[in-house]
């Protein structure tokens, strides 16, 4: 499989991960994956699956929308917009969050991400969703 051909089927694959379907996650990843994001440090595929069947526990759906990909060789980057509902997360509503993916795909297994990196404003997923708090970080962010 091409890399590209690697890339699109991640892209695809990735956006059909829900509740019910956090296993899918074996056929995109390595064993031995590393996964980070603004909030977490994950190594190992049965940590990894552990952690994205608790943060799709509750839910109400996410999607993502792919833009701009790029891959050269092993490495591939994608820029997205993750759509969300989350029942604590801005009341329940859609909430919108910009974002890029670093990828590193496995020289072993071409077709699995051995390593995963997200870039996106955790303040804007999740600290400006809060009651309260939310307030507080929109005013601070016009002020800056």
């Amino acid at each position: 499989m091409h890399r590209d051909d690697s890339l699109e089927a991640f892209c695809v694959a990735f956006n059909k991960l829900d509740k019910d379907c956090t296993k899918l996650l074996y056929e995109l990843y390595t064993r031995d994956v590393l996964f980070i994001d603004p909030f977490h440090r994950i190594e190992g595929i049965d940590a990894l699956e552990a952690h994205f069947s608790k943060l799709y526990e509750n839910v109400t759906a996410c999607r993502f929308t792919f833009h701009d990909r790029l891959a050269q060789g092993n490495h591939a980057y994608v820029i997205w917009t993750m759509h969300l509902r989350h029942p604590r997360l801005g009341g329940g509503k859609p909430v919108t969050v910009e974002g890029c993916s670093q990828l590193t795909f496995s020289a072993r297994e071409p077709q699995r991400v051995c390593q995963h990196r997200d870039y996106f404003d955790a303040g804007a997923m999740l600290y400006e969703q809060l009651p309260g708090l939310g307030s507080l970080v929109r005013w601070l962010k016009r002020r800056i």
